[in-house]
């Protein structure tokens, strides 16, 4: 039982002494400076841009190949190049689609596409089979 009570009378010591201290954390500075724990990331990820703001949409172009057309979710998958405009690298993914989209293409299709970029999500704009 002593060593409860001293054990007890320990940890409100400590916690007590510990009220008065503040973390010591990196804040970015006003210069929209990284803090220094992020620039040790070690993955890929650490090096990857961000998405544009959402209020900027851009246009942007690709080229690849059609993967699955999901016309009831209205959705196209596309196997492209990197996309300068967004950099991105290549990869495969989905993106959002008009009707006459998913109606003009098949899966297996090589294609030109033009998207409209908002964050990180995009929707084909107008495609073209490549000849």
């Amino acid at each position: 039982m002593t060593y409860v009570r001293l054990t007890i009378a320990l940890g409100l010591a400590a916690m007590t002494a510990a009220c008065g201290k503040k973390a010591e954390t990196p804040v970015a500075a006003e210069t929209n400076q990284a803090a220094p724990a992020a620039a040790t990331m070690n993955s890929d990820m650490g090096n990857m841009a961000m998405a544009p703001a959402a209020t900027a949409p851009i246009m942007a172009k690709g080229h690849g190949t059609v993967t699955a057309i999901d016309k009831t979710a209205g959705t196209i998958t596309l196997d492209h190049g990197p996309i300068p405009e967004a950099k991105w690298p290549a990869m495969t993914m989905a993106f959002k689609a008009a009707p006459a989209i998913t109606d003009a293409a098949k899966v297996g299709d090589k294609v030109d596409f033009d998207l409209t970029l908002t964050g990180s999500a995009g929707e084909v704009t107008a495609i073209h089979k490549q000849p």
